[in-house]
C-alpha cells in the first residue's frame, strides 16, 4: 500500500512534471484533469475539484462541485508521453462536496459490492479480462479510415499479421505500467487483435481495462493506425469481445474449487453461476451497452446468444475453462469492450451474490452446439435467448429489482442516458437507409 510520502518520493525520483487525475463517467469514458507537479500536495489532500454537471451521469448544474480522491496504489507513468514533461496518473474516486463518496461513481459501485463479500464470508472477487480490438489505417490527417490494418486471421504471424509491431509496443508499454501480460495475438477477423493480462482483484482489473484501452489507442497513433474497441466495426465478420473470468478468493484459496464437486465446482460456485444465468437477460444492458453491441450478438460469429453454461462448449454464455484448483473460474463470453468495466463487473458480482444468497441451482450444463439445436430442444433444456436489441435489454434491466437495488442510483441514471442514446439514433439517417430507400 502506497503512502502520501511514497507518492511524493516517486514523483521526485521520476522527475514527473504533470499529474493526470483520472476517473470514469457512467458510460465508461475515461476522463482526466491534468495538474502541474506543483499542485501534487493539493491532489494528495483531495482538493482537486471538477464540475460534475459536465460529466455523463453525474450531477445537475445547480449542484455540481465534486472532488477527486486519488487512489495512491494506482500511481503509474504514461510511457508514451515523451515530450512536454514526464506525466504520471492517479485513478481517483469521486466524492461529493460534503466529503461523502458519490453513489453514482462507477468505481465506487464496484468497490462497495466487492467489500460486501466480506459480510457473507466470501473474501473478494478476482477478475481476468480478455480484450479484443481492431486496428484501422488512418488517413493523412490522422482520422480513421474504413480500411483494416491487415487481412490476417487467428494466430497468424508477420507479415500477414501487419499489426504485430504495434501490438508488441502496446504490450511492452503495458508491462512498464505494471501489467502482467499473459498472451497477445492476432484474432479471428482481419485487423483484429487480443491482449490478455493476469487476473487480480475486481477493482484493480477494472482500472487496468481502462488503462489498457487508453494505452492501446495511444500506441496505435504512433503507427499511423487507429485502435477501436467498438464491438462490431465491420459487417460480415466477428466482433470484439471482453470476456470476463471471475472467481471468489479468500485467504488465497479459490472458493469455487472443489475437487469432489460436480465438474470440480463447489456448491458456492454453482450458486454464483446460477445467479449469473438468472440475471443475464438484464445485465446484458450493461455488459453490451450500445446499439452496435447487438450487431455482434448474432448466431454464427462466436459471440453467445443463449443463456446456458458449459465446460467446453463455446456457444454457451458461460464456460468453465480448463484448469481447476486455483484456476477455477467462470468465463462470461457475451460482454464487449464498449462496456463500462466497473459497471459490467458490478453487474456480474451482484448477480452472483443473489445466486449465493438465495442458494440458486443452475440448469444442467449444455455441451452440444446450441446453434444447431431446434427451438424445441432449447425449450426442453430450459435455454432462453439473450435480448436481441438494446431496447429489449434495457427493459429487462428496468424490471430486474435485484440488480436495481444492488447497483443503486446508477441504474435509473443509466437507463435515462441509454434512452437518450436510442432517441438520438432513431432520429438519425444511416447510409444503409439512403442506399435502400432513396429511390422509393
Amino acid at each position: 500500500m502506497k503512502t502520501i510520502d511514497d507518492i511524493r518520493k516517486l514523483a521526485k525520483d521520476e522527475e514527473v512534471e504533470y499529474i493526470r487525475m483520472t476517473f470514469s463517467d457512467l458510460n465508461g469514458a475515461l476522463k482526466n484533469v491534468e495538474i502541474p507537479i506543483s499542485l501534487l500536495d493539493e491532489a494528495l489532500e483531495n482538493k482537486i475539484k471538477i464540475d460534475g454537471s459536465s460529466i455523463t451521469g453525474f450531477l445537475p448544474i445547480q449542484n455540481s462541485d465534486m472532488y477527486l480522491h486519488p487512489d495512491l496504489n494506482t500511481w503509474t507513468i504514461y510511457p508514451w508521453i515523451t515530450t512536454g514533461g514526464k506525466t504520471a496518473a492517479l485513478i481517483c474516486d469521486v466524492y461529493n462536496r460534503d466529503g461523502t463518496p458519490f453513489a453514482g461513481d462507477p468505481r465506487f459501485v464496484l468497490k462497495r459490492l466487492n467489500q460486501s463479500l466480506t459480510d457473507i464470508d466470501c473474501g473478494h472477487l478476482n477478475v481476468g479480462a480478455e480484450m479484443e480490438y481492431f486496428l484501422f489505417k488512418a488517413d493523412e490527417s490522422g482520422k480513421p479510415t474504413d480500411t483494416l490494418n491487415d487481412q490476417a486471421s487467428y494466430f497468424d504471424v508477420y507479415p500477414d499479421d501487419n499489426g504485430e509491431a504495434c501490438r508488441r509496443e502496446t504490450v511492452n508499454t503495458l508491462k512498464q505500467m505494471g501489467f502482467q501480460i499473459e498472451a497477445d495475438h492476432h484474432e479471428v477477423a482481419p485487423g483484429q487483435c487480443e491482449i490478455d493480462f493476469r487476473f487480480d482483484d475486481a477493482v484493480i482489473t477494472a482500472d487496468r481495462i481502462q488503462l489498457l484501452k487508453l494505452a492501446t489507442k495511444a500506441i496505435a497513433v504512433k503507427y499511423g493506425l487507429r485502435a477501436t474497441f467498438m464491438p462490431k466495426p465491420k459487417a460480415g465478420m466477428n466482433g470484439s469481445g471482453m470476456h470476463l473470468n471471475t472467481s471468489l478468493f479468500k485467504d488465497g484459496k479459490n472458493l469455487f474449487d472443489d475437487s469432489k464437486g460436480s465438474h470440480g465446482l463447489s456448491s458456492l460456485a454453482l450458486n454464483y453461476l446460477a445467479g449469473i444465468l438468472a440475471h443475464a437477460q438484464a445485465f446484458t444492458a450493461i455488459t453490451n451497452p450500445t446499439i452496435n453491441s447487438f450487431k455482434r450478438l448474432v448466431p454464427g460469429f462466436e459471440a453467445p446468444t443463449y443463456v446456458a453454461w458449459a465446460v467446453d462448449n463455446r456457444t454457451a454464455l458461460v464456460r468453465v475453462p480448463d484448469g481447476r484448483g486455483p484456476a477455477t473460474r467462470f468465463e462470461l463470453r457475451s460482454g464487449d469492450p464498449s462496456a463500462n468495466p466497473y459497471l459490467a463487473i458490478s453487474a456480474l458480482l451482484a448477480s452472483g451474490l443473489d445466486g449465493i444468497q438465495r442458494q440458486l441451482t443452475p440448469n444442467k450444463n449444455v455441451e452440444d452446439s446450441i446453434y444447431n439445436m431446434t427451438p424445441e430442444q432449447r425449450t426442453d433444456a430450459k435455454i432462453v435467448e439473450l435480448p436481441s436489441s438494446l431496447p429489449a435489454a434495457l427493459a429487462n434491466l428496468k424490471n430486474d429489482d435485484i440488480l436495481a437495488k444492488s447497483l443503486g442510483s446508477v441504474v435509473p441514471k443509466y437507463l435515462e442516458i441509454k434512452q437518450d442514446e436510442l432517441t438520438n439514433y432513431q432520429m438519425s439517417v444511416t447510409d444503409w437507409e439512403k442506399k435502400t430507400y432513396f429511390n422509393v
